[in-house]
């Protein structure tokens, strides 16, 4: 029997207008509504909308919900201040990835707010309850926050320029910064983070109130070349900037130093899950992400073997991501490939039987121009 798919609190809005419905992560959400490059296009010059309520949200609070915080995570949720938010990494405890996510700090050393990829929601909230019995180990209390809440990000140059018509306060806020404001007469978290590379925010929206916020954010948008995008170009936004996506470029089994997230493992802090392991994989590291622009047109998918010439039977590397950029206009790829490899180096993805020539360049591809 097909389990029956989630439905977020927008459902009617994309069906009404347009939304290609698709099933992604056991929810029922829309790939694009005009199309990708056009949803693209209109996120790096102007407002793009997507409706990301499928996204999970666990709660730690309690007397040691930061100790507890801290010993999940590869960051320090020690260094997190009250009203700031850290992208962090859940490790396992081979040093592979539970999942990679957002911690919110609530309220000091007392409440931590979890926001996890939706594909691996439950993965998670079964990771900290049956595997590390969290509960058990410290004076906290786990609880699943994802039916409470909408979630809205609006990115794009002008997207504070709309939050401004809204609610002037909203503007104070700093990257990774995040506040209860009101919005329509709606009390709403509204967090400096999002998923495209450009500056925007990332709204959580009592679930009952997500379609009010939603429609009026459009109408205020809609003299700033705001538009409603899918997850078409939510995807085709973060390649370019070089996000990692779980499930391409990391993974349970994933040695996250070979995949350029060093910077968000701090082994120095004290023990936490997997540090032992994670160390020895630094150690053992003989790969790193790179970037390939393609020297002829097709699109680049992940899984593509990745050729060190046109003879080679056996491949270097693979595409961990690759599309067409809109931005660009040219086929790229994030590509996993030995450490040898330079910059500059001619490389061979295999697309349909054909060998295709490309340029190996650092990542990201793209960056937006400051606002």
């Amino acid at each position: 029997m097909t389990e029956e798919l989630k439905r977020t609190p927008l459902f009617e809005f994309h069906k009404e207008n347009g939304g290609r419905l698709v099933p992604f992560a056991g929810w029922e959400m829309p790939v694009q509504y005009e199309g990708i490059q056009k949803e693209h296009l209109a996120t790096r010059s102007g407002s793009g909308l997507f409706d990301v309520s499928h996204m999970g949200e666990i709660r730690i609070t309690g007397p040691e919900a930061l100790e507890a915080a801290d010993y999940i995570t590869t960051q320090k949720v020690t260094d997190l201040k009250e009203g700031t938010s850290q992208y962090n990494l859940l490790p396992n405890h081979s040093g592979g990835l539970v999942d990679d996510c957002l911690v919110y700090n609530f309220e000091d050393k007392k409440d931590y707010l979890f926001c996890v990829n939706a594909s691996n929601t439950e993965k998670v909230w079964s990771w900290l309850n049956d595997a590390l019995k969290l509960e058990e180990k410290f004076d906290i209390v786990l609880w699943q926050d994802s039916t409470e809440w909408g979630q809205i990000a609006l990115q794009g140059p002008t997207s504070f320029t709309i939050l401004d018509k809204i609610n002037p306060e909203v503007s104070s806020l700093k990257n990774f910064e995040f506040k209860t404001f009101k919005l329509f007469n709606v009390e709403c978290v509204v967090a400096a983070t999002g998923y495209t590379g450009e500056k925007g925010v990332e709204i959580f929206v009592p679930w009952n109130e997500t379609n009010g916020v939603w429609h009026g954010l459009l109408e205020q948008g809609a003299d700033l070349g705001i538009k409603a995008c899918g997850l078409g170009a939510r995807d085709t936004l973060r390649t370019e900037v070089a996000f990692s996506l779980y499930g391409n470029e990391i993974d349970d089994n994933s040695n996250p130093f070979e995949c350029r997230l060093s910077w968000a493992i701090d082994l120095d802090k004290p023990d936490f899950v997997g540090k032992a392991a994670l160390l020895k994989k630094k150690e053992e590291a003989t790969k790193k992400l790179v970037g390939l622009k393609l020297k002829a047109r097709g699109v680049p998918r992940h899984d593509y073997p990745v050729y060190q010439n046109l003879e080679e039977a056996n491949p270097i590397g693979v595409v961990t991501s690759g599309t067409h950029s809109p931005s660009l206009d040219i086929p790229i790829a994030i590509c996993k490939v030995p450490k040898s490899v330079q910059y500059g180096d001619e490389l061979f993805v295999e697309m349909r039987n054909r060998r295709v020539a490309a340029e190996v360049c650092k990542l990201p591809f793209y960056k937006a121009t400051p606002t």
